[in-house]
This record gives structure tokens, C-alpha cells and sequence, in this order.
């Protein structure tokens, strides 16, 4: 098997499980209705894990542009490579979405709700906020990258990685997962993604397209950091990407934090001039009955 096969393959696979586990729990009268967050983090893992087996021996088993890059960016894949592997990833996760679309046919129809619709192909945030969705986005994909070279550099019983990988992945989704629900694959939301806007899904709403470059840049950005990091960090190797990446990511961090902390502030004034208007209101409404 050809490594471009191999990673559309296994990013069809990712997908099929992926957005399958979140079909089964969103969609109206689907068996698994309202099975909650706790079964879509252990069955994304256990869709990574099944992934890996799959086509690990043949294409290393990306499946995910932002591991791709990551690698490449601290010399652990050839850059000539990289095109090739994040266009077969796209093409994998737009299959294994039609596959899902397919699996749920009856329920497109019964399930009202745009949003659990769309939920099923991509990624959106608990709380809108793209400057903190992002950063949140860079968190999750920085330690998705740097795990996966931390289970690199161990030896473990052969045949075990996968599940190591897997377990990673839950525990991403678990703890860091909530604000986002954490794409931390720019494949695996885009591609979903487009194909949520051209299969004909009964009763579907937007594609919400205004949101799709934050699980694409903040991987991204967060799977080089990741691995760029890790090196630095553990082996030594400090250099000038190093040193660029941090300021970036500090700016991102500082700036996330300060726009949140404007909002804050913009609430509690808020909620001041309210409570001062009640209770302007309700000394007016003393003073009316007094007379």
C-alpha cells in the first residue's frame, strides 16, 4: 500500500468512528441518543487507536496535518513528503464523513437541530471567543504533539503504542477538550466540514465558515510549536524557529487573556448600571406611593 493510500485510509477510518461516536450521541432516535461527552472522548481515542493498527506500518499513521507538519518542522519527515500526506488526509476525512452520512440516513430528517447537525461533521465552541477558541485550539494540539514524541521515546511491548496513543487522545478530550471540542486536526475538521456543505442533509444550516480557520491555524501553529518545543526542552536543541514560535505564542496568550479580561470588565459594568438603574427604579416607585 502506497503511503498516500495508507493516509487516507486511516484518516477515513479516524473519521468513520470519529464523527460516527458524535452522530450516534446528537442525532434524534439514534440508540446512543444522548449518551454524552464521556463516550465521544473514549470512542475518538479508540478511533485514533483503530487508525494507527491500520496503516501505521504502511505511512506512519499522521492522519492528522498538524502531526505532519509538527514532524517536519523539527526534521523527523522529509518536507517533500508533507503536501502529499496533508492532501490525502483531506480526502480521507471528506470519505469517512460520507460514510457517516450514510450510516445515519433516517435520522438527517428527525433531528431538528442545525447545530447537532453540523456538530457531527466539525468542531465549534462551547463559548465563542476565536481569539481564546485559538488558544485553546494551540493547547490541545501542542500536547497531542509533544505526547506522541514522548510515547515515541519509550520502548513499549510491540503492538502497544497504538492504545498508548489512544489513551492520549481521551485524556486530551477529556481535560482540554470542553471549550472547543478540540479538533487538534485541521483534516479532520475540514474535511468534514466541506462535506457537510455539499451532501444534501435534510434541514441543514451553514457550514459555519467563519469559524473553520481556527481549527486549521491553531493546530497548525500548535502541532510545530509542540514539537519544536519538546525539542528545545528535552534534547537541547534551541533555535531560532524556537525562540520565533515562543514570542508568537506569547502574543497569542497575552492577547487572548486581555481581550477575555475587556469582557469581563465590559459585563460587570454592565451589571453595575443595572443594578443601579433597579434600584433607581425602585426608590422612584417608594417615593411615587409615599405621595
Amino acid at each position: 500500500m502506497s503511503e498516500f493510500l495508507a493516509e487516507v485510509i486511516g484518516t477515513m477510518i479516524l473519521i468513520i468512528f470519529g464523527s460516527g461516536v458524535v452522530a450516534g450521541v446528537v442525532l434524534k432516535d439514534s440508540k446512543a441518543e444522548g449518551s454524552g461527552w464521556i463516550v465521544i472522548t473514549i470512542a475518538w481515542g479508540l478511533a485514533v487507536t483503530m487508525a494507527v493498527y491500520a496503516v501505521g506500518s504502511f505511512s506512519g499513521a499522521h492522519i492528522n496535518p498538524a502531526v505532519t507538519l509538527g514532524l517536519a518542522s523539527v526534521g523527523e519527515f522529509s518536507w517533500a513528503k508533507v503536501p502529499l500526506y496533508i492532501l490525502a488526509q483531506i480526502i480521507g476525512a471528506i470519505i469517512g464523513a460520507g460514510i457517516v452520512f450514510l450510516n445515519y440516513l433516517p435520522h438527517w430528517r428527525r433531528t431538528e437541530d442545525q447545530g447537532a447537525k453540523l456538530a457531527v461533521f466539525s468542531t465549534g465552541p462551547a463559548v465563542r471567543s476565536p481569539f481564546s477558541n485559538l488558544v485553546s485550539e494551540i493547547i490541545g494540539t501542542a500536547v497531542l504533539v509533544m505526547g506522541l514524541l514522548f510515547i515515541g521515546a519509550n520502548q513499549f511491548t510491540e503492538g502497544l503504542n497504538p492504545l498508548i496513543v489512544g489513551a492520549l487522545i481521551i485524556a486530551i478530550g477529556m481535560s482540554l477538550g470542553g471549550a472547543t471540542g478540540y479538533a487538534i486536526n485541521p483534516a479532520r475538521d475540514l474535511g468534514p466540514r466541506i462535506a457537510h456543505a455539499l451532501l444534501p442533509i435534510p434541514g441543514k444550516g451553514s457550514s459555519d465558515w467563519s469559524y473553520a480557520w481556527v481549527p486549521i491555524v491553531g493546530p497548525i501553529f500548535g502541532g510545530i510549536y509542540g514539537a519544536v518545543f519538546y525539542k528545545a526542552i528535552f534534547t537541547g536543541e534551541y533555535n531560532l524557529l524556537f525562540w520565533a514560535l515562543s514570542v508568537v505564542m506569547a502574543i497569542i496568550l497575552i492577547g487572548a487573556a486581555n481581550a477575555e479580561l475587556k469582557k469581563g470588565h465590559t459585563l460587570a459594568n454592565d451589571i453595575e448600571d443595572n443594578l443601579v438603574g433597579e434600584n433607581e427604579r425602585n426608590e422612584n416607585d417608594v417615593a411615587e406611593k409615599s405621595i
